[in-house]
Formats: structure tokens, sequence, C-alpha cells
């Protein structure tokens, strides 16, 4: 019997999966525990369509990843922090701080998890870090600390 998985089934397949199972397993395990409904051509056509409406939010995400990495090229964010003697901060900038100035600065929404530095930043200066946003597309973000 064929059937459309509505969870991952261990050893069957992904969700959203057409598989060919056996008529007792199917009836007796997947159907009532609503793990699966069998294939009827009005199951088909739902599951395509909600494939495309899938792969038409993915595109959707990746443009608007390449647009935020298009925004992100020529702009700088500008942070102010404690310092002593010498530019030394006292404390670190964390990508939250970057993530909040990017926002008030530029009106760019980043969220704090994507953006990776390689090493904390505890002295005044130019930094460049890179932005993971998702869908293999990276941006780099320059960020200026000025001491306060």
């Amino acid at each position: 019997m064929k059937v459309i998985l509505l969870e991952d089934v261990k050893g069957k397949g992904k969700k959203n999966q057409l598989v060919e199972v056996s008529d007792g397993y199917a009836r007796n395990f997947l159907l009532p525990k609503k793990l699966a409904v069998e294939a009827t051509a009005d199951h088909l056509n739902t599951m395509k369509l909600q494939e495309k409406a899938r792969q038409a939010q993915i595109a959707e995400e990746a443009a608007q990843a390449r647009d935020t990495a298009d925004q992100l090229k020529d702009l700088t964010v500008c942070i102010t922090a404690k310092a002593g003697n010498g530019g030394r901060l006292f404390g670190a900038v964390t990508t939250k701080e970057i993530s909040d100035a990017l926002k008030d600065q530029h009106g760019i929404e980043i969220n704090k998890s994507k953006l990776v530095l390689d090493e904390p930043i505890k002295a005044c200066g130019s930094y460049q870090l890179k932005a993971k946003l998702g869908h293999d597309v990276t941006a780099t973000v320059n960020v200026q600390v000025r001491e306060e």
C-alpha cells in the first residue's frame, strides 16, 4: 500500500514522503497513530501543492538573504564602549551588541547567532566579521569600535 508520511518514521522515510509499505503495517500502525495517510489522488495533489509552496518560501528566503548581503557591503557599524589606556576595552563587544547596533543605525535586522566572531573584540579599532545569512549566503559586516 502506498502512503504519505505525516511524520518521520524510523526505517521508512521522512515527513511528506510517498512510501510503499505492507497493508498490515499501514492499517495497524501508521494510519491509527496518524503517522501517515493513504496515498489517494486528493492527498497526492495536496502533497504536491505543499511542496511547491515550500520551494517558493525557500526561494523567497534566499532572495531576502542576498538582498541583506548587498545592503551590508558598504555599511559600517559604529559601536562605542568604555576603554582604558591604550584602547583596551573593559569587557568585550558581543554579537548581540553588534546586532542591536545594526538594527538601530541601519534598520537591518540580523540575529546575533548569524554573526561569527573569530575572537572577541577587546580593543578599539576596525573589524570585519562574517554574517552567515543562510542558503549559502555570507556577508561581511564592518564594525568600528570607538572609545566612549
